[in-house]
């Protein structure tokens, strides 16, 4: 099935390998308009196809005299639709349209001054200058004919250019991120203002054509659907019962690396919202499945190869099922290397890359193209409890993505009991809504600690508490101290067989959120 949720009119962002080329994308959808990363190497054909109103050429880490640097075709500038062109972006448009790129002795970086020069369009409505977020060593030395300044930085280096006739604009700082003063302002200037974008990509939008696509893709067919108890699988869950009403039939599956009470938790919560649910035990052979397997991708993949035959066998019992719903959201083709960017694989996801070729179910992902913070916002119009839409995320591979190396019952323990403790703190404190999420993290290491006035030597367990908005970037929360005291104190208190707790204050890049 194609999943694609695109309305008729959509903004395309090229990456070049920035760090920020999502957080473009978020913002551009942030103001109701669809949008879609590519690859930098997408031709004009696939940018016409896609119905796209505008391009936006994301930043990178490259230099455009290097001889291997990044090229995107240059039949884009002449699609006759706007192009803006971010760091990199600029200098790509530029020496591509006959100006020349230089590399500069002082690089600017970091909170730079932008003195604006015009106010026609671009930065309409914004003051005379702004505080921008600046990451380069390059910059424009001269212009393609027909281009002017429409701003400066404080170093007197061209900020922002424009080609009114061409309609290409291009700017030398980053408006997507936070550090940048009305940087969403210029943002929805260029997509609704110089693109003419309206405003089509909604929650209600979103919810009605993801239903029209089931009805037409499915119809009369039985469709199963793996639920978790997570806002993403049960939202999938309860945008596919509007449409197929009876049709929809959910199995919950207990692998035996639900979090403490889950099973119980869950399989209540979906039964409030009228779905249809089957319970599944499958704990026993998705622990026999990983028994002396550590290394992170294989076990992601066992646990996939496991759900894909726990549903056939499940689905025999009330009928023939061709229809497999999940919850899969676009971080999860992004890390999986599914989309055809530039982005490495990062690891499989088990509803991904986790999905053995032998399986005959064709898949339905109606949140493929969704970030998080999207999804929570069409739970609320679906009618979720929000209680549900607040929780943390939990990955589909469980636990066992929070245990490294081989996962055994005393690490399945102890990673079960202390992330617990975690966010019954956190919620005690009234901490939890306010971060993203919240867990605790054990391996094979053993470290010495005095128990009852002897020596003991027991595990060490990290916890993993962070901020982010959408989990493609993140980082670690800034928790008070007598707080993680609290934790720390509890779990080696309560857990058998801790001995240390340490706090992981690595970021996302380069770490991920998932130790595995």
């Amino acid at each position: 099935m194609d999943d694609r949720l695109m309305p008729d009119e959509s903004i395309v962002v090229l990456d070049f390998g920035g760090q920020y080329s999502h957080l473009i994308t978020r913002r551009i959808r942030e103001c109701e308009v669809y949008a879609e990363l590519l690859p930098y190497t997408a031709s004009a054909d696939q940018i016409r196809k896609l119905n796209a109103k505008g391009v936006v050429l994301s930043g990178g880490p490259a230099s455009v005299y290097d001889h291997d640097s990044p090229k995107c075709d240059s039949s884009i500038f002449r699609l006759g639709i706007p192009v803006l062109g971010i760091c990199y972006g600029l200098q790509l448009m530029v020496s591509s349209l006959g100006g020349r790129v230089k590399s500069v002795k002082r690089s600017e970086y970091g909170k730079t001054k932008l003195n604006i020069t015009d106010h026609a369009d671009l930065f309409r409505d914004l003051p005379s200058s702004i505080v921008t977020w600046m990451s380069h060593g390059d910059h424009a030395e001269s212009l393609p004919n027909g281009f002017e300044s429409i701003g400066q930085s404080e170093n007197h280096m061209t900020a922002a250019i424009r080609n009114s006739t061409s309609q290409l604009y291009a700017v030398q700082f980053h408006p997507e991120v936070a550090h940048t003063e009305k940087g969403g302002q210029i943002i929805r200037n260029f997509v609704r203002g110089i693109c003419g974008c309206s405003s089509t990509w909604t929650s209600r939008s979103i919810i009605s054509t993801a239903i029209e696509q089931v009805k037409s893709s499915v119809g009369r067919d039985k469709v199963l659907v793996a639920v978790s108890g997570g806002i993403d699988s049960t939202t999938a869950a309860l945008l596919v019962q509007k449409a197929l009403g009876d049709n929809l039939t959910c199995i919950f599956v207990n692998h035996g690396l639900l979090r403490k009470d889950d099973e119980h938790l869950v399989l209540k919560t979906l039964q409030d919202l009228k779905l249809n649910v089957h319970y599944v035990d499958a704990s026993e052979r998705f622990l026999h499945s990983l028994k002396g397997v550590g290394d992170p991708e294989e076990k992601r993949k066992r646990i996939g190869e496991e759900f894909i035959k726990v549903f056939g066998e499940e689905s025999a019992k009330f009928g023939t099922f061709h229809w497999l719903v999940q919850g899969t959201l676009y971080p999860d083709v992004i890390e999986s290397a599914g989309t055809g960017s530039v982005a490495s694989k990062i690891k499989s996801h088990h509803n991904v890359g986790g999905i053995p070729e032998w399986s005959k179910f064709k898949i339905i992902e109606p949140l493929k193209l969704l970030y998080k913070d999207e999804v929570r916002k069409i739970a609320r119009e679906l009618g979720m409890p929000e209680v549900l839409v607040k929780t943390h995320p939990f990955p589909g591979p469980g636990l066992a993505v929070r245990i490294i190396g081989e996962v055994s019952e005393e690490k399945l323990r102890i990673c079960r009991e202390a992330s617990a403790i975690v966010e019954q703190i956190l919620r005690r404190h009234n901490l939890y809504d306010s971060v993203w999420q919240a867990f605790a993290v054990v391996g094979d290491d053993l470290t010495v600690g005095v128990l009852g006035d002897q020596r003991k030597f027991g595990h060490l367990v990290t916890v993993r508490i962070i901020n982010s908005v959408d989990g493609m970037t993140a980082d670690w929360a800034r928790i008070p101290d007598d707080v993680l005291e609290e934790i720390s104190s509890q779990i080696t208190g309560e857990v058998k067989g801790v001995t240390w707790v340490t706090y992981a204050i690595s970021s996302k890049p380069p770490s991920t959120i998932e130790p595995c």
